[in-house]
């Protein structure tokens, strides 16, 4: 079965499709420095996505750690300031305390007095990218691309869990589809033993 899953993977049609591949000329790194975990995150939004969600989700909103690469995400139906404020306190400030920066865009979500009032209140400060460069907050942006690309890799997949379950539930995929080649190898082999016979025929008859 490891086997299966092995070949499967490399043969694997939307990982081809959506995996990362490197368009942009080489240049130096400049990496932002953080001292510890929890330090410095990047937020960022997602979207708008299509299709939308069956609960009418259009939008994510992601907030990456600068030291540890972790994330969080929120799905939203919508982009509003008041949002992006209760995601900062709930998500990052209640679960793994205040940080030192928030790393955004000049988006209004994100610049506003709301945020300014955030910001006084439990003392983090907020860096904003360059007007002229928009996608400076590497960090959100590297993972924005990564979310992407596994929700078009599960898109891909949504037609095999949809599909009715039978005696056949549980197998890897080459073993279904070895299984809807039986009935070809089936039609080849009655064929041939159709004009096996046709032969035996003749030849009986030949003698008679």
């Amino acid at each position: 079965m490891v086997k299966d899953c092995l070949e499967y993977a490399k043969k694997c049609v939307s990982c081809q499709l959506h995996s990362n591949f490197i368009h942009q000329p080489l240049e130096p790194l400049h990496p932002t420095v953080t001292s510890w975990s929890f330090h410095a995150w990047g937020l960022d939004f997602v979207g708008p996505i299509t299709p939308k969600s069956f609960a009418g989700h259009i939008y994510i909103l992601a907030a990456t750690d600068y030291f540890l690469k972790w994330a969080e995400a929120v799905p939203l139906k919508e982009v509003k300031k008041e949002i992006v404020i209760d995601f900062i306190r709930v998500n990052i400030i209640f679960r793994y305390g205040i940080p030192r920066y928030i790393i955004t865009d000049n988006g209004r979500p994100f610049y506003n007095k709301l945020m300014d009032k955030l910001c006084a209140k439990f003392g983090f400060m907020q860096h904003n990218s360059s007007m002229y460069n928009t996608a400076e907050n590497a960090m959100a942006e590297a993972f924005n691309k990564t979310l992407c690309n596994l929700l078009k890799k599960s898109n891909t997949f949504a037609s095999h869990r949809d599909t009715r379950r039978t005696h056949c539930q549980g197998q890897c995929p080459l073993r279904l589809e070895e299984l809807e080649a039986l009935d070809g190898k089936r039609l080849e082999a009655q064929q041939q033993l159709q004009y096996y016979q046709a032969c035996m025929i003749r030849a009986f008859n030949k003698k008679v």
